[in-house]
Parts: structure tokens; C-alpha cells; sequence
């Protein structure tokens, strides 16, 4: 089959992939981009937009078990567990449909099969019709990255499950073990814990969210056993004796190992990016720990071969991949690039409450020599919290003391991943706390907690 020309092949069409193949074609670039299964990747698909469909119907079952505190009747109510899934790939699928219109719209070409890298410049693709050959000088990868198995805790899609399975679950747990803490982890204790399930979380690390800021982790601890999870700290599952219905948990705690059964486990230890049959390691690319090694413009070191997304490593975000994705596609087009800056992307966390923070936590401030303000403020302390039914939650601001500089932002309670990024835009504007104090926020709303916190960190807070 004869060779088809580009001047850039994507591979991959997760929101790292396509977004650079649509920014690409904008730019004048005659772009591919090669997927091996879904339009949208894992985050579209199998990730953050049907996770989010599922915790909002465990939201709305949570508030219609609230019903009376609002004034109001609501009986008889209850979930189908098959419909709430049902809604989810609903979603998904319209969504992953827009992406495949988008593409058209941009005249992105698009060619379904695996990708391997023969040489330099050179793509050779399996399709179900044969073998398509694809050159350019750019190439872009996006393959995303899977997840993590441990030995002993694989998932057999019955009684232990990945994060696919607990969005097509063939039942409804019972008793659910929930091994890891990050983002994935709880936000589905979260919904399956709403949905009644008796829900443990084990956590290998000292804290659960671990990567955020120590003070948020308490609360969310605390906000957790609250609603009835059961949260293991320095924790570790060592091996999973699986009978029928039931499954043996050997977890290991201070250095002694108890046993614990359940119904269902679901194992969400992290992730590993897709290097593999790629034939990257013929062209010299760099790989540690499975993600490539890149620098602050996602250059491999070989020439023009980029990598974004999940399989350059952490923060694994999608908007992280997606900014990328411009970015790349910005440099190959020989525009002014501007390079990503982890510390400056908001983490999100779709739990109850929601988790969001951007830039430094405290601790980390501190490490880094850092003379730090640091400013608190309760979300009892805001009518509209209180208004909603929502005054669980907090806001924390770290500053530079000498230069004013916001160095982080921590949140907790309802709604905190859409305020997040007032920061984050304060961060990239370099923002002072002088600015962000004379700044103006509309009342009543959850945003004004935002202003409180900055003023408690210099002790002009004025609600509490």
C-alpha cells in the first residue's frame, strides 16, 4: 500500500491527541491521527466524563435523601443501578460522537487501528483492512496510559474489579474494599458508598488523597467516616483469597495482618502509561517507569517525536494533556509556545465533598524555603453554603510573605472544582494578595470564601 504523506501524526485520540490534532489543523498542518479504540481515550470513554455522570446521580440520591431538610417530600425514592449506568455511557457516547464531528469539521484524517513507529518520521498502522503506511516529519504521542496491576490483586471482573468494571458493574456491592485513596479510588467509594454499599478504603500512604495538602486530607478523613466508610491509613492489602461470592482480604496494618471479607474490591493503585509495541526503544527514546522522558516542551530527545498526556508522566490530568497538546502543536507550527507548568494545574476530586487545589501545599511551601502566610476559611462561615445545605468544607491560601506571591490554594465542600480556578487564573496572572483583596465577588455566592480566605492569611478576614 503506498505510503500517505503528513505534516503531523497524532497517536492517540484522548483529549491529549485530539486537541493537538484539532489545533494542528488550524494551524495549516495536514494532520492524522491514529486510535486503536475510542475517539475521546480513556478520560471520554472510561474515565472522567462517565465517572462524573455516576457521582452525579449518587448526588441527586444523596439530596433526595436530604429532602426533608429542604422542606420537602420525596418518598418511595430509590436508584436503578442499570439506568444510572445506562446514563453514564450515554454520555460518553454522545460525547465521544462530537469528538469524531470535530475532527471532520477541522479535516482532521482519522485512521482506527494500532500504531507502531518503524523509523524515524515513519507510522505503520493495523488496520482491519490490512496495513496503512503513514509518514511526516512530526509525530505526537498520546497513548495514555492503563491501569496499574498488582501481583495478587488482578482484576477478574467479577469479584475484583478496575476502574471499568465499577462503571459497568454487574451488581451492586455490598461489602466493597476500595484499595487506594488517590482520585480514582475515592471518587468510587464515594458513589457506591452513597448507593449503600459498606464501604472500606485502604491507604498505603499515611493520609487518604495523599497528594494533597495535609489539612484537607483530615477533613475529607473526617467528612468520609462521617457518612459511614471506613478509612485505613498506612495500610496495605497483601493477598486477595477469592471464593465463591466472597473475596479474602489480608491487609496489613502496624505491622500486623487482619483478615476482612468482601463481596467486591476494586483496585485503583495507579496507573502505567501504554509504551509498549510502539518501537520506541529502537529509536532511542528514553522510558522510566513506563512514561517517556521528556522536557519542559514535551521533546523526546529524538527529533521530531513529542509526548504528552499520561504517557509523559505525572500530573495525570486531561487538562494537563490537553494544554500540551496545543502546545506541541503551537512549537511544530513554529508559533511562540509557552511550556505547561505542573505546579500551576488544579487537581480535582469529584468526591463528597469535592477536593480542589492548585500550586504548593503547605508543607511543600515550606521544603522550598518558603516564608508563608496562610489563610483559612469555613464554609459554615458563607450564607450561601449555608443556604444550599452545604456548610461542610473549607478554604485554605498559602502566600509568599514577601512578595505577596499565592503559592497554593486547597478546597474542600460542595462546588470546589469549578471555584478552583479563580486561582488558577490569579497563578497565571502572577496574581498578589493585594490584587485578589481588592477584588470584587458577587454576593451571595460559595466565591466569597475565596476572598475571606486571602484576607485571613494577612488578618483582615471579616466573617469570622
Amino acid at each position: 500500500m503506498a505510503e500517505k504523506s503528513f505534516d503531523l501524526i497524532v497517536i492517540g485520540a484522548g483529549p491529549g491527541g485530539y486537541v493537538a490534532a484539532i489545533r494542528a489543523a488550524q494551524l495549516g498542518l495536514k494532520t492524522v491521527v491514529v486510535e486503536r479504540e475510542h475517539l475521546g481515550g480513556i478520560c471520554l470513554n472510561w474515565g472522567c466524563i462517565p465517572t462524573k455522570a455516576m457521582l452525579r446521580s449518587s448526588e441527586v440520591f444523596h439530596l433526595m435523601e436530604r429532602a426533608k431538610d429542604f422542606g420537602l417530600t420525596a418518598d418511595k425514592f430509590g436508584y436503578d443501578l442499570d439506568a444510572v449506568v445506562k446514563r453514564s455511557r450515554g454520555v460518553a457516547g454522545q460525547l465521544s460522537g462530537g469528538i469524531g464531528h470535530l475532527l471532520k469539521k477541522n479535516k482532521v484524517s482519522v485512521v482506527m487501528g494500532e500504531a507502531t513507529i518503524t523509523a524515524k518520521g515513519k507510522v505503520s498502522v493495523k488496520t482491519e483492512k490490512g496495513t496503512e503506511e503513514l509518514t511526516a516529519k512530526n509525530i505526537v504521542l498520546a497513548t495514555g496510559a492503563r491501569a496499574r496491576e498488582l501481583p495478587g490483586l488482578e482484576a477478574d471482573g467479577d469479584l475484583v474489579w478496575t476502574y471499568k468494571h465499577a462503571l459497568q458493574p454487574p451488581r451492586m456491592p455490598k461489602k466493597l474494599l476500595v484499595i487506594g485513596s488517590g482520585a480514582i479510588g475515592i471518587e468510587f467509594a464515594s458513589f457506591y458508598n452513597t448507593l449503600g454499599a459498606d464501604t472500606t478504603v485502604v491507604e498505603v500512604m499515611d493520609r487518604v488523597l495523599p497528594v494533597e495538602d495535609a489539612e484537607i486530607s483530615d477533613f475529607a478523613k473526617k467528612a468520609f467516616t462521617k457518612q459511614g466508610m471506613t478509612i485505613m491509613e498506612k495500610a496495605m492489602v497483601k493477598q486477595l483469597d477469592r471464593g465463591k461470592g466472597k473475596v479474602t482480604a489480608h491487609i496489613e496494618v502496624k505491622g500486623k495482618v487482619e483478615k476482612h471479607e468482601f463481596d467486591t474490591v476494586i483496585s485503583a493503585v495507579g496507573i502505567v502509561g501504554n509504551v509498549e509495541n510502539l518501537g520506541l526503544e529502537a529509536l532511542g527514546v528514553k522510558i522510566d517507569r513506563t512514561h517517556v522522558v521528556t522536557d519542559e516542551f514535551c521533546r523526546t530527545g529524538v527529533d521530531g517525536l513529542y509526548a504528552i498526556g499520561d504517557i509523559a508522566g505525572a500530573p495525570w490530568l486531561a487538562h494537563k494533556a490537553s494544554h500540551e497538546g496545543v502546545m506541541v502543536a503551537d512549537l511544530i507550527a513554529g508559533k511562540h509556545a509557552h511550556p505547561v507548568k505542573p505546579e500551576s494545574i488544579a487537581g480535582c476530586t469529584y468526591c463528597h465533598p469535592q477536593v480542589a487545589s492548585v500550586g504548593y501545599t503547605e508543607a511543600k511551601a515550606k521544603e522550598l524555603g518558603y516564608e508563608i502566610k496562610v489563610g483559612r476559611f469555613p464554609f459554615i462561615g458563607n450564607g450561601k453554603a449555608i443556604a444550599l445545605g452545604e456548610p461542610e468544607g473549607m478554604i485554605k491560601t498559602i502566600f509568599d510573605a514577601k512578595t505577596g506571591e499565592l503559592l497554593g490554594a486547597h478546597m474542600i465542600g460542595a462546588e470546589v472544582t469549578e471555584l478552583i480556578q479563580g486561582y488558577v487564573v490569579g497563578r497565571q496572572l502572577e496574581t498578589t494578595e493585594e490584587d485578589l483583596m481588592n477584588t470584587v465577588f458577587p454576593h451571595p455566592t460559595l466565591s466569597e470564601m475565596m476572598h475571606e480566605s486571602v484576607l485571613d492569611a494577612y488578618d483582615r478576614v471579616i466573617h469570622m
